[in-house]
């Protein structure tokens, strides 16, 4: 084996360091805009996310159809309601009952617990009970999410499937909840606009 010459390692490393020393304006720069480009691509992207306590794309109502002029949506204040007590955005194209259930589907930024909270209420409209507080109801979304048979990411093309009987199952439950529990889940309440 050939054994190359120390000098010319030497000068290769200082040939090396000195390309880098004059180029190190245009390095940096290299890097400062592809830092740029990566960061508005990931910001591109990104979807919306929600947590499971927000409630970022409910419509935040004072009553019905008000609410929908609000939000200068394209589409008729026929198409967009708000429950009132909930103030939950009820759209019919996205939302349909049959016999034995509701069956949401997804916007875009929905998760589980927004479809949980739709059905919520659908089912309130048509089964008032004045007896449930916001804490109830975050609680019954919850319930609801965990138990639906629904697993997997939720896309604009996901319909989950809540049966009645789910819902009033839920919504007996939340009513065994105690005060200590109760209390626990004001926190989450207060994020979500729809139950304040």
């Amino acid at each position: 084996m050939e054994q190359q010459d120390p000098m010319f390692e030497e000068s290769s490393a200082n040939q090396a360091k000195a390309w880098v020393q004059e180029n190190l304006r245009i390095i940096v720069s290299v890097f400062i805009v592809a830092a740029i480009a990566l960061g508005i691509y990931s910001y591109s992207q990104r979807t919306q996310t929600v947590s499971e306590e927000g409630a970022n794309t409910l419509l935040e109502t004072k009553g019905g159809e008000e609410g929908a002029a609000q939000t200068g949506d394209v589409q008729s204040q026929d198409a967009v309601k708000a429950d009132v007590k909930t103030g939950v955005a009820v759209t019919p194209e996205l939302s349909r009952e049959t016999e034995t259930s509701f069956v949401e589907q997804a916007e875009r930024g929905n998760g589980s617990t927004h479809l949980a909270r739709r059905a919520l209420a659908h089912y309130l409209e048509k089964n008032p009970d004045s007896s449930l507080t916001a804490e109830h109801k975050i609680y019954i979304e919850d319930y609801l999410r965990k138990n639906v048979s629904f697993r997997g990411a939720v896309t604009t093309k996901t319909s989950i499937e809540f049966s009645k009987d789910l819902i009033k199952q839920s919504i007996d439950k939340s009513k065994t909840l105690n005060d200590r529990q109760l209390q626990n889940l004001k926190k989450y309440s207060a994020r979500v606009s729809a139950y304040r």
